[in-house]
């Protein structure tokens, strides 16, 4: 099958967000959280009472999801794998900061909106690559 025209477009911009969250995650992991603390201690002390198995998770969301928009861009099928990976691995990492950590409690429900769309997006990714394998854009 041809390539959707719109297939560049939207592969550049699953690139663009999953390095920004390769930045997100460089910028957490390598924050000063005694600064942080200053203007956020509750981040701060959730960043510095994070279990390494939860930055792995995180590594792994962002790491998967970057080279899966790689991949799509070189129309490969195992971006779709990678998709699924970085969703799990987001699962994972959420569900850990909301169900593991008082976050929810201490800074209210509008804490999920950004999350939520992170996990949206996750999925959205992985849909549109199955659905490219499916079309036998990808292989």
């Amino acid at each position: 099958m041809n390539m959707p025209r719109y297939f560049i477009v939207i592969a550049i911009v699953l690139l663009l967000w999953n390095l920004m969250g390769l930045a997100a995650f460089a910028m957490q992991y390598t924050a000063d959280l005694t600064e942080l603390a200053k203007s956020d201690p509750v981040t701060a002390q959730a960043f510095a009472a994070m279990p390494a198995w939860v930055w792995i998770a995180y590594a792994i969301a962002v790491g998967a999801g970057t080279l899966g928009a790689i991949l799509l861009l070189m129309k490969k099928a195992t971006a779709a794998s990678l998709f699924l990976l970085s969703l799990i691995a987001v699962v994972v990492q959420f569900g850990y900061t909301f169900l593991g950590t008082d976050l929810l409690a201490v800074k209210g429900p509008s804490v999920i909106a950004f999350p939520a769309f992170i996990v949206v997006m996750a999925v959205v990714q992985l849909l549109y690559a199955r659905h490219l394998v499916g079309k036998a854009v990808l292989r």
